[in-house]
């Protein structure tokens, strides 16, 4: 697919909104995880908590640095061990991140990507790609909270725990 530079710019100004307003749900999905049952997993084959947080974090780092650099590096950073890490890490790599975003001009949103030979897109789409699967895993992530004696926050309204926060303090 191809697109104009110009196309490219409106699309990527119009989804970076979205991009935010997701990483602040996200972020509370997050800091929802008793961070003393981390190593939880709802089955055998599933991933840990821990493991599935960092998973979100790093893979998002990952999209949107690479969308601002035009091409994906796949060299490995530190990986993070513990929520409080997987956090810090998350909240400063998103701001220099989203920071690069809005420097891109058209050009460079327009040019064509690699992403390991799989698919060929431009830049721009990679964030679309990025925000569908946070919104996956971060999905699932959601789901172990309660199981793992958390509360689910309010993520597209409220949610049972967020409501009945609200309730015990009026």
């Amino acid at each position: 697919m191809e697109l104009k530079p110009e196309q490219a710019l409106f699309l990527l100004q119009s989804m970076l909104p979205t991009v935010e307003r997701e990483h602040q749900i996200t972020v509370r999905v997050l800091e929802a995880v008793p961070a003393d049952k981390a190593d939880y997993k709802p089955e055998p084959n599933s991933w840990t908590a821990l493991g599935l947080s960092w998973h979100i974090v790093s893979a998002e780092n990952l999209f949107l640095r690479s969308v601002a650099a035009g091409a994906f590096d796949f060299t490995p950073g530190e990986k993070k061990t513990t929520m409080p890490e997987i956090l810090a890490f998350y909240k400063e790599t998103f701001a220099q991140n989203f920071a690069d975003l809005q420097k891109m001009t058209g050009e460079q949103a327009a040019k064509i990507v690699d992403f390991r030979g799989m698919m060929q897109l431009p830049a721009v789409s990679f964030v679309t790609f990025n925000n569908n699967h946070v919104l996956h895993h971060r999905g699932q992530l959601s789901v172990y909270l309660r199981p793992m004696g958390g509360k689910v926050p309010a993520i597209y309204g409220e949610s049972y725990d967020s409501k009945m926060a609200q309730a015990s303090k009026g």
